[in-house]
This record gives structure tokens, C-alpha cells and sequence, in this order.
């Protein structure tokens, strides 16, 4: 599996445990909710920035958002 989709699946697994809508999780993580939506649907290739920012919004390690 390509890196961006499992980054996609991961983020969107974290968001939706946190029972949050993409809109809301874009608003805590201040990212655009369309950005989001293009991560997880893998189609981004997101920086280390955001994919830090991400974990960091989702408390869990950016390590994690990779597995």
C-alpha cells in the first residue's frame, strides 16, 4: 500500500475514534477541511509539518499516523 493511502486510513481511523467530523478535526488542527479530505482519501503527499501537526491535533505520535 502506497504511503499516502495508509496515511489517509490512519488519520481518518484517529479522527473518527475521536468522534470528530472532518470539518471539526480541520478546525483543531487548523488545516482546510478539503486538505484533510485529500489526505485521507490518500490522493496529498502531506509534509512532515502536517503530518506532525496532524499527530499532534490527534495525540498520538507522528510515527503512528505512518504503521
Amino acid at each position: 500500500m502506497k504511503i499516502q493511502r495508509r496515511l489517509g486510513k490512519n488519520v481518518k481511523k484517529y479522527r473518527e475514534a475521536k468522534g470528530w467530523s472532518q470539518e471539526q478535526f480541520a478546525f483543531e488542527a487548523e488545516i482546510h477541511r478539503t486538505y484533510i479530505s485529500d489526505i485521507e482519501r490518500g490522493s496529498r503527499n502531506p509534509t512532515i509539518k502536517i503530518v506532525e501537526k496532524l499527530a499532534k491535533c490527534l495525540e498520538i505520535s507522528s510515527a503512528r499516523l505512518l504503521e
